[in-house]
């Protein structure tokens, strides 16, 4: 069996993560998170890109465990604030949590009308292995921003955000099932290019699940 370190403390990141491994087939890869290794100091995010930061984590779980190491760096890019929070989306309200930032968010946006609150999720996910190589891909999900939040399946700024797949419907990135988000997010369309990285790690990397 071939670990995987997934550099996240978030439980939903890991499962998700475990999800699109188990869907893909992929026989012989057990995706491990922070908590079932060896506690290292976290690296500073200091990066202009998510790009830049997803390697920087991504490295860093390398150098400190030896491990294939994944990292997402994810965010949400507002248009009418000219792409941000971006790289700063979960210390939006100066690291104070998810509520604080939505909060902080709703009130920035108290006065743009509804035709004005398209934004976009993005996420970059970086696999580094122990001999330095890397596989980088990036995922965006076009929607736009409700005016009070709605849901409990998500986190970060999911109530608030109502993608263009599921207009229609009306229902947040907050309202979606676990597998609905999987094959719709930015994060679950970065992992899915991520694939065949993944699979080459596995020991039989051409076997796959029943």
């Amino acid at each position: 069996m071939t670990k995987v370190l997934l550099a996240s403390n978030n439980a939903k990141k890991l499962a998700e993560l475990r999800r699109v491994v188990e869907s893909a087939g992929i026989v012989g890869l057990q995706v491990v998170g922070l908590g079932d290794v060896p506690a290292y100091p976290e690296p500073v995010e200091d990066g202009a890109s998510f790009e830049e930061n997803a390697l920087i984590k991504a490295r860093a779980g390398v150098a400190a465990t030896g491990l294939p190491t994944l990292a997402d760096d994810s965010g949400l890019a507002v248009d009418a604030l000219n792409g941000m929070p971006g790289v700063l989306s979960a210390r939006w309200s100066g690291g104070k949590g998810d509520e604080a930032n939505n909060e902080l968010l709703l009130a920035q946006l108290r006065d743009v009308p509804t035709a004005r609150r398209g934004a976009a999720f993005v996420s970059v996910c970086a696999l580094v292995q122990p001999g330095g190589e890397d596989a980088v891909a990036r995922g965006e999900w076009r929607g736009r921003l409700l005016t009070a939040p709605r849901g409990a399946n998500g986190f970060g700024y999911d109530p608030l955000f109502v993608s263009d797949d599921e207009v229609a419907a009306g229902r947040t990135s907050a309202e979606l099932t676990a597998a609905e988000k999987d094959s719709l997010s930015h994060r679950g369309r970065a992992l899915a290019k991520l694939v065949p990285a993944l699979r080459s790690l596995a020991p039989d990397p051409g076997a796959r699940g029943a």
